[in-house]
């Protein structure tokens, strides 16, 4: 479920970048640019995170039942 969660975000990131470039202006001096800078800089902080999440989240272990019991695992080693 959790992968699902961050590859979700990920394309919501990515819509609103495809979105949101086009508008941004980096030429004009002042307050403008400094805001497209910073909301390109934290935009690329939520595709790391979301990106880092969802490839290194670790697998889920399947919980053995309570009622079945597994059986003893062989080594390959010599016997005593």
């Amino acid at each position: 479920m959790n992968k699902n969660r961050y590859l979700l975000y990920l394309l919501l990131c990515g819509v609103m970048l495809y979105y949101a470039l086009p508008r941004i202006s980096f030429e004009s001096l002042g307050l403008e640019s400094l805001f497209a800078g910073a909301w390109l800089l934290f935009a690329l902080f939520v595709i790391a995170g979301n990106l880092s999440a969802f490839l290194y989240t670790p697998k889920k272990q399947k919980v053995p039942k309570a009622g079945v019991k597994s059986k003893p695992k062989r080594s390959r080693g010599l016997a005593n």
